[in-house]
């Protein structure tokens, strides 16, 4: 799980350019840019989302 965490980070990470030159320069190719990679943010949070619920209800199965 740690490995997706990562990609989160790197994801961000990657977008920093393209915020500055749309915010700061008005690229507007940037923008998007910007959309797309948050998008791709939003897709991989409802994965991990949905994989800590799979464990956690995985984890009460077993309890019962």
């Amino acid at each position: 799980m740690a490995n997706r965490f990562n990609e989160i980070k790197d994801l961000v990470m990657s977008l920093e350019a393209d915020f500055k030159k749309f915010y700061e320069q008005g690229n507007k190719a940037a923008g998007t840019r910007i959309r797309k990679g948050m998008l791709d943010l939003k897709n991989l949070a409802q994965d991990i989302r949905k994989n800590v619920q799979d464990i956690k209800n995985e984890q009460e199965a077993t309890k019962k």
